[in-house]
């Protein structure tokens, strides 16, 4: 019997650590018999048997024919890609099963759940985002019955957050945003998380959230989070922004009047292609998509100051 065992290695594939020792002294003594293996292990023959039976069920080891029987070792590296692969399987029996519950589930309870307490709303938030792939869109209002969703910095994972100006009223909380995803905007209307466009939370009250599923409702929550998306100001500024000239302020000025390009050219002085070049620009460094955007902006930041 040997006195030192080490480490199991094959637990994560439905191995049991005493199917891996017997495996182990088969690969030390191929083609070896029942009693045989009893002696090398110190087990009783009972034993022997029913890891035997468990090793050739798996694919680990197999029987050579002829009297007595004796048992060949699995290749590792073979034996080992098998166990993977049926593991790979099953995951993938387990996510086709889970989403047939899932249609049963929603079928039974027209597409929502609800969620009640603080505790069970925190769980369910980070379960959501523990399970993002895609992207995860949020509104962020006060008041907060739990902690606010943080991003999962994982790779491939999108957040895009708009925050409601009340949830940044500490100048702490407005660095702590600046960043490509983060969006601002005055009067937010509800607050709701998104995770890969699939499933949706949706806070109706300190202690209560409606959690959707795929639904006419959650395209339409979809639908107002892009069109707050392109209403609301970006929080981190583009290389290119900074203090509008003076004939910046001027040009955007002239245009939120409603006066046209040629008459803005006119006006200040210049060729018409000039203004409508500058426009760009502040256009895109304003990441607005029309010039009343632009202006309003730019009121926003301080840039007209």
């Amino acid at each position: 019997m040997h006195s030192y065992r080490p480490a199991p290695v094959l637990e994560a594939l439905g191995v049991c650590s005493e199917d891996e020792q017997l495996y182990r002294a088969l690969l030390a003594r191929p083609e070896c018999t029942t009693i045989e293996l009893s002696h090398d292990t110190g087990w009783p023959a009972t034993r022997i048997g029913r890891h035997l039976r468990s090793l050739l069920s798996l694919g680990l080891a197999s029987r050579t024919p002829g009297r007595p029987a004796r048992y060949v070792p699995a290749v590792p590296e073979a034996a080992v890609e098998l166990l993977a692969l049926r593991k790979q399987a099953a995951i993938v029996e387990a996510r086709v099963g889970a989403s047939v519950l899932t249609a049963e589930f929603r079928a039974r309870h027209d597409a929502f759940t609800v969620v009640r307490g603080a505790e069970a709303i925190a769980q369910r938030f980070y379960q959501a985002q523990q399970c993002a792939q895609d992207e995860v869109l949020v509104l962020d209002r006060p008041p907060y019955a739990v902690v606010p969703i943080e991003p999962r910095r994982a790779q491939g994972v999108l957040y895009r957050t708009i925050y409601d100006m009340a949830s940044l009223s500490e100048p702490t909380d407005l660095v702590a945003a600046r960043s490509a995803g983060c969006r601002i905007l005055r009067d937010v209307p509800l607050k709701l998380v998104v995770v890969d466009r699939r499933t949706g939370l949706l806070p109706t009250s300190p202690d209560v959230v409606v959690e959707l599923g795929p639904s006419s409702l959650l395209d339409g929550l979809l639908r107002l989070f892009e069109l707050l998306w392109k209403q609301a100001s970006p929080l981190a500024p583009s290389a290119a922004e900074g203090p509008l000239s003076f004939e910046d302020q001027q040009l955007l000025s002239l245009a939120a009047a409603g006066l046209t390009d040629q008459a803005i050219a006119r006006r200040l002085g210049v060729a018409q292609r000039t203004v409508e070049r500058r426009m760009q620009r502040i256009l895109k460094s304003l990441d607005a998509s029309t010039r009343f955007q632009a202006g309003l902006r730019a009121g926003q930041r301080g840039l007209l100051v």
